[in-house]
């Protein structure tokens, strides 16, 4: 049965390495049959949150930006899919603005259940992933029906478009969405 898949790459570079395999893995859960949209955060504007907590009560945010049509799609999507490069160890800064702004989601009647990362960095440990992986692993916590279910690294891809070379690695986007 098809799903409704959003992959969101949160990398402000275009043609970066993250947003390289966000595409990869959109063309397989196209491929797979799925109803996919596809969120880049360049040129969005996302503000940061504020932390006055209204949304708790009024389920949206109090900030007029593009968030509002970004968590219209999260919301409705049954599985989610953000692609990130590693910045020091951690999920880029606009990964984390946006996940700190979909707070209203908390409360309201979410269809997400299955979140995976996407993830690319200069160094080619396992270890460059674990701080963004448990940063949003944090943040499915707050959601009681959704699960962290995988993540797709790609070590040692610094120089701009270089995922396109690391043949294993867009194997593995690709499967990622083939089996969303």
């Amino acid at each position: 049965m098809a799903k409704k898949v959003l992959v969101i790459s949160t990398s402000l570079r275009g043609g970066s390495n993250s947003e390289i395999l966000a595409e990869e893995c959109v063309r397989g859960a196209k491929d797979a049959g799925n109803d996919v949209a596809y969120i880049s955060l360049k040129e969005k504007e996302i503000k940061y949150c504020i932390g006055c907590l209204s949304c708790q009560s009024t389920g949206r945010c109090v900030l007029t930006d593009d968030v509002a049509a970004i968590m219209e799609q999260v919301k409705e999507a049954e599985v989610i899919v953000y692609a990130t490069p590693i910045y020091y160890y951690e999920m880029s800064g606009q990964m984390k603005t946006l996940l700190d702004r979909l707070n209203p989601l908390y409360t309201s009647d979410y269809k997400f259940r299955d979140i995976y990362m996407i993830a690319t960095a200069a160094e080619d440990a396992d270890s460059a992933f674990e701080k963004a992986y448990n940063g949003l692993q944090g943040w499915v916590d707050c959601f009681e029906h959704a699960t962290l279910r995988g993540m797709v690294t790609g070590g040692g891809i610094d120089d701009p478009k270089l995922a396109l070379k690391h043949t294993d690695v867009m194997e593995q986007a690709y499967k990622l969405g083939r089996e969303l």
